[in-house]
């Protein structure tokens, strides 16, 4: 493949893995975005950050969309030299909402605009990068896509399918002013887990696609886990007791991700947003988005 443009803008959501029981394989796109400018240049790379991340995230090669679009233009073979970054965030780091996917992502789709969009080029083989590079398609596949997908092996690689979601179906994200990086909270859970615990969550699983899809009144059922978040608590002992506390009064919460976010499958009425900010967590109305998608140039 060639290098046809030399600059694109891409625009990708932020996303909440696992759904609850739906463990690295179940995920959903949130209304809230980062947006990526790149321009492939003779000089060195270097990248501007504004907003989330910008005091923390590296200016120079080793940013992870700079590192991203690097190897996928080796992968296919056409390798270019500097890669000049505006990065405009607004996904939260360390959050739970799938900010290093939605980097992967962008960096993946910057370099497939650059070569033209080519149609052996094509948004499932954009999953697979990215899944690779991850390590889970739970993040990645929403980010793509959009809405609610559900992503599973096949062979070597990742396949992806949208689930139908009810338009009765509301969620609110929950955000704390903590941070878990990805790598503590993966790295707590246990190498097995028991038979019975397996069986529950594949349950659970298929009858959160339901109550997605048909009865939303099944979503707080649909939402048990046994596979993670139990396990996961003690990393965040603030977002834990919330989430315990929400679902003792019925709601259908669950962690995004490998948290600290919430994600609340309900909207929340002034009143209790209020109380939430008190207890340290801003809300964030959600809603159904489309995936990643180029701005142009």
């Amino acid at each position: 493949m060639r290098i046809v443009n030399d600059t694109a803008r891409v625009r990708v959501p932020a996303s909440s893995g696992n759904l609850g029981p739906g463990f690295d394989s179940m995920g959903m796109a949130h209304d809230v975005w980062d947006e990526v400018s790149a321009t492939l240049t003779t000089g060195a790379s270097k990248a501007i950050v504004v907003g989330e991340g910008h005091d923390t995230l590296p200016k120079d090669e080793t940013h992870l969309i700079i590192r991203v679009m690097r190897e996928t233009f080796e992968r296919v073979g056409a390798p270019a030299a500097g890669i000049e970054l505006v990065c405009r965030n607004a996904i939260p780091h360390g959050k739970g909402m799938g900010s290093s996917a939605a980097a992967v992502v962008a960096g993946v789709m910057l370099v497939r605009e650059m070569l033209g969009s080519p149609a052996e080029f094509t948004l499932e083989q954009v999953l697979n990068i990215a899944a690779e590079y991850e390590g889970h398609p739970d993040n990645a596949a929403p980010a793509i896509y959009g809405g609610v997908t559900v992503s599973w092996t096949e062979g070597e690689g990742y396949r992806t399918a949208q689930l139908a979601v009810s338009p009765q179906v509301r969620t609110t994200l929950l955000v704390p002013h903590e941070v878990l990086p990805t790598t503590t909270a993966r790295a707590v859970l246990p190498p097995t887990i028991p038979h019975a615990d397996a069986a529950f969550n594949a349950g659970r699983a298929a009858l959160l696609t339901h109550a997605l899809a048909s009865d939303p009144s099944l979503l707080f059922a649909a939402t048990e886990d046994r596979l993670h978040q139990g396990y996961r608590a003690d990393s965040m002992p603030h977002t834990a007791a919330m989430l315990k506390a929400l679902r003792e009064a019925g709601w259908p919460a669950v962690v995004s991700g490998a948290g600290p976010t919430i994600l609340l499958f309900a909207q929340v009425a002034p009143e209790m947003a209020n109380i939430l900010a008190k207890q340290g967590f801003r809300t964030v109305d959600s809603k159904q988005v489309a995936g990643a998608h180029i701005l142009g140039r």
